[in-house]
């Protein structure tokens, strides 16, 4: 039997954050795990979590790393970084030692609370127990020691599960944590379906990021979708429907305006706004890409998508520096190099 579990959020960002927080409030044990300027301001103020209940300010504890810390084994290590950043973060953590004996990767669960579908495979090299969890938290980390958090009357709603499948206690212990405090939560057989419904919505991110126009939102997210779609068939992958997806979250997890806040944006447009030189498009629209050439299937507009948000990444240009025009005509060609040309006469 488990007894009271400590969070350990590594990566303690927009959702990072919004989990941590979220459940401190709820009484949980929780330690943070950031860099740098957030890591400091954590550690000199707290954490000022924005609602649109209002903001609270929560003296959650703070690390960098694991040496900071002495693990037991009732901690739930909770990674919340880009996709990106999973095997610096996995390897930092992988192998800490655990009290009584062992380190992390043999004797602790690791949730990956994380857009895409790469990081349970990544995190299943070194750790025993993996958990996918798919995430929907409309949520934002843009200063140090703040993180928005847009949606009511809860946060967020997760699917949590073993991976590649199965449920376990700690499963239903960490959904029930999780429900208690603000969330959405489901304990899932098949957690990886619902993960692979998110990759086909997350694809839109990387548009959101390099142009962000509405005029050509719908357009663009149809064919990055299509695409999505075909590869997956292509694949023998299930994945949620888009009447699931909506008939479980209903109107639990609604965006509402934050005074001074913003509007919420994808976590894409977030990295190319604070000039991270990263970005998650080749986990997301690469995702499709890579599935595509493994099965045959053309997918020109997420191969233009994710080149684009690369190098928008790669040269800190600052969000929306493209025309709807532009990413058309990009998209276009791609589509246009790719089709067999006519014989000749």
């Amino acid at each position: 039997m488990l007894g009271a579990m400590r969070y350990i959020i590594i990566g303690a960002g927009a959702i990072g954050g919004t989990i941590g927080g979220r459940l401190f409030e709820g009484g949980h044990d929780v330690v943070l795990v950031a860099r740098g300027a957030h890591a400091r301001a954590l550690r000199d103020e707290g954490l000022r979590l924005v609602t649109p209940q209002g903001p609270v300010t929560l003296p959650i504890p703070a690390v960098e790393s694991p040496d900071e810390l002495r693990l037991t084994p009732d901690d739930v290590l909770v990674l919340c970084v880009k996709t990106q950043d999973s095997v610096a973060a996995l390897d930092a953590w992988a192998y800490a030692p655990v009290a009584g004996g062992g380190t992390a990767a043999a004797r602790l669960p690791i949730v990956c609370a994380q857009n895409g579908v790469e990081n349970e495979r990544l995190a299943l090299r070194r750790f025993a127990r993996v958990y996918g969890m798919c995430v929907w938290l409309p949520a934002a980390h843009l200063e140090p020691g703040v993180v928005v958090a847009y949606a009511a009357p809860l946060s967020g709603m997760f699917h949590l599960g073993r991976y590649p499948h199965g449920l376990d206690e700690a499963a239903h212990r960490i959904a029930a944590d999780l429900r208690k405090n603000a969330f959405a939560a489901y304990a899932e057989e098949r957690v990886m379906r619902w993960k692979y419904a998110k990759l086909l919505t997350n694809l839109g991110n990387a548009y959101d990021a390099v142009c962000g126009d509405p005029a050509g939102r719908q357009e663009v997210a149809a064919r990055l979708r299509a695409e999505g779609r075909a590869v997956l068939d292509a694949a023998g992958i299930d994945y949620a429907s888009q009447e699931e997806e909506r008939a479980r979250r209903g109107d639990q997890v609604t965006v509402r305006p934050i005074p001074g806040m913003g509007t919420n944006r994808s976590s894409s447009w977030q990295s190319l706004s604070r000039r991270s030189g990263s970005i998650e498009a080749d986990y997301l629209n690469g995702e499709i890409s890579l599935l595509g050439r493994l099965h045959g299937v053309p997918t020109p507009a997420n191969d233009v998508l994710r080149r684009l948000a690369n190098e928008h990444a790669r040269d800190r240009r600052p969000p929306g520096s493209l025309s709807v025009r532009d990413v058309l005509a990009a998209i276009d060609a791609a589509t246009a190099e790719g089709r067999p040309r006519s014989p000749a006469g």
